[in-house]
């Protein structure tokens, strides 16, 4: 019996941040998820709808009132009919504004993104691959008004889809690897306690349940001794606040001084072996296309591919 939990689930990174974008058309995006469909993953996550000027679909809200760009080609659109031909859930990502939740105007990015959803929710909410939201704003820490962004966001989303969608957070683990993406640092001197961890995300989870039904924590910002200890607290505290708890195992590197490539296949088992012992209910990456597919810009993402297929036995 294989002693690690599966992926099943991964983001969709078409608003980059920090990674390159792959310029895909609608033949590449198909060739993934066949790649995706062959291993098992029955679940994508737009990770984000739009950031800053940049979006995945034209939405009016967004082009009128942020003055984003209206993009080439609506990739919500193409990202639920390829999930809908390949029988996989679409969870829709919200807007990251990239300015007035991180400068303390949180208010404002909830009222965007209330807009955001109605809009969506009008425009897709009948697509039979929506299956549920992603609440796009990450966060370590009980910061940036956070319980209000998770707590006002996530009720909007469920009372406009009848209270039958599910709404997912990620968030990540304050841990010694939590340093800025655009860096040179690998890592800093000291990262959250695991008291500490535990006594913040306790107040979080207290906060929003109800309006939020499902928590992936990031794996990649603790050291990996560390990471067993954290997985078993996470899944602890979402149990008692009656949150269903994912793993987002990080297909990603966090210890190259190169941000960021593909992760090694020991470093991938070992959390995923981690995450099984704790017994997390579904198992999801930050993201197959970059950093695990055989189709990946990056040449040793199909090697990944390859292992985790051999280790699976998906051959």
């Amino acid at each position: 019996m294989l002693d690690a939990i599966p992926l099943t689930g991964t983001f969709l990174d078409e608003i980059s941040h920090d990674i390159p974008h792959q310029n895909w058309g609608r033949a590449d995006w198909e060739r993934d998820f066949q790649a995706m469909q062959a291993i098992g993953i029955d679940t994508v996550i737009l990770i984000r709808s739009g950031h800053k000027h940049w979006l995945t679909y034209p939405s009016e809200v967004l082009i009128s009132q942020e003055g984003c760009h209206r993009p080439p080609v609506d990739l919500v659109d193409l990202f639920l009919s390829l999930a809908e031909k390949y029988r996989m859930s679409f969870f829709f990502g919200t807007y990251d504004s990239g300015r007035y939740w991180q400068t303390g105007q949180y208010r404002q990015e909830i009222d965007l993104n209330r807009a955001v959803v109605d809009e969506v929710w009008e425009k897709y909410g009948n697509r039979p691959a929506f299956k549920g939201w992603y609440l796009t704003q990450e966060v370590s820490r009980r910061t940036r008004g956070i319980i209000d962004i998770y707590e006002r966001m996530g009720r909007h989303c469920k009372e406009i889809s009848g209270g039958t969608l599910p709404v997912l957070i990620s968030p990540w683990m304050d841990g010694i690897k939590s340093v800025d993406s655009f860096g040179s640092a690998t890592a800093k001197q000291a990262g959250i306690s695991l008291k500490q961890h535990a006594k913040e995300w306790d107040e979080i989870m207290a906060g929003i349940a109800g309006a939020v039904d499902i928590l992936a924590f990031q794996d990649g910002h603790v050291d990996f001794h560390e990471l067993p200890a954290y997985l078993a607290v996470n899944k602890q505290l979402a149990d008692r606040r009656g949150l269903r708890c994912w793993t987002n195992s990080e297909t990603f590197d966090r210890d190259m001084p190169i941000k960021f490539l593909p992760i090694k296949w020991e470093k991938l088992l070992l959390k995923l072996q981690a995450a099984a012992r704790v017994g997390v209910e579904k198992g999801i990456t930050f993201e197959f296309s970059h950093f695990m597919s055989p189709n990946s810009c990056y040449l040793q993402a199909g090697n990944l591919y390859a292992r985790y297929r051999e280790y699976f036995k998906l051959e």
